[in-house]
């Protein structure tokens, strides 16, 4: 068994113990049941709470589509308190190793920087994957049963684009991780600016181009429209070269063993 495939062990073993394997689909999953539910039940809401007020609804709101409502699902909830979660979850990736000094020791194995950097990518990675997923399909059903279907030629294709962006979370948390010291200072500057990517999705054409979050938003054209932008492909290998520089960056703070300093 090699080095890389040891890690991987490694680190699901870790995520077993801290029931990391249950309780982050079992989050994700419930954020993809709550948006097409409340969607469908907020005009009922809405008129009990108004009372007879004279407050009207929208009847537009009742002729949602299914890809309107998931594409929801994924502006509201994934790259909201999903985003935030996903981070916290991964903000002791590598620090937990620097600070207990595990990544030292491991070093001194026959174990090279960039098998545990992968093996720790790849871990959090199949683990983040795998609850957006879950969350994901939990989220089609409720829209397909309380809506219109969302056609599987939009809903593959889309999920796979937002993989692309769960990648660029989970490689720029590693990152921030090797970095930082604190915890708390590395869920911050993570959060702050992943979702700040993610607010300025729309805001510039140029902008666009450079943001990895617009891998996001070309899922969520994908599922309302059923058409990917061209810029999709621009997105993509922006995207790839922003994760192959942050694992550069990563795997050159480690070689030259900053973190013996902190």
């Amino acid at each position: 068994m090699n080095a890389f495939n040891v890690l991987m062990k490694k680190e699901f073993m870790q995520m077993l113990r801290d029931n990391k394997v249950i309780w982050l689909p079992l989050v994700f999953i419930l954020l993809g049941m709550t948006q097409p539910i409340v969607t469908h039940l907020m005009p009922s809401i809405v008129k009990a709470l108004a009372g007879g007020q004279g407050i009207m609804i929208d009847p537009n709101m009742m002729a949602l589509k299914g890809g309107e409502v998931l594409a929801s699902t994924l502006a509201s909830q994934f790259d909201q308190l999903g985003l935030m979660i996903l981070v916290i979850s991964m903000m002791g990736m590598i620090q937990t190793d620097k600070a207990d000094g595990m990544l030292a020791f491991i070093l001194t194995r026959p174990v090279t920087v960039s098998s545990y950097i992968a093996g720790k990518i790849a871990s959090h990675f199949i683990i983040s994957a795998i609850s957006v997923v879950l969350g994901y399909v939990a989220s089609t059903i409720f829209v397909n049963y309380l809506f219109t279907n969302v056609p599987f030629s939009r809903m593959i294709p889309a999920l796979s684009l937002y993989l692309v962006w769960v990648l660029f979370i989970v490689t720029f948390t590693a990152m921030i991780s090797t970095i930082i010291t604190g915890q708390g200072v590395i869920a911050l500057i993570s959060i702050v600016f992943l979702i700040g990517c993610r607010i300025f999705v729309g805001l510039s054409p140029l902008l666009d181009i450079i943001n990895s979050a617009s891998m996001s938003k070309h899922a969520m054209t994908l599922l309302i429209t059923g058409r990917i932008s061209s810029q999709a492909v621009i997105n993509l290998l922006v995207t790839s070269f922003w994760i192959i520089l942050m694992l550069n960056v990563t795997h050159y703070w480690i070689v030259n063993k900053k973190f013996n300093h902190e």
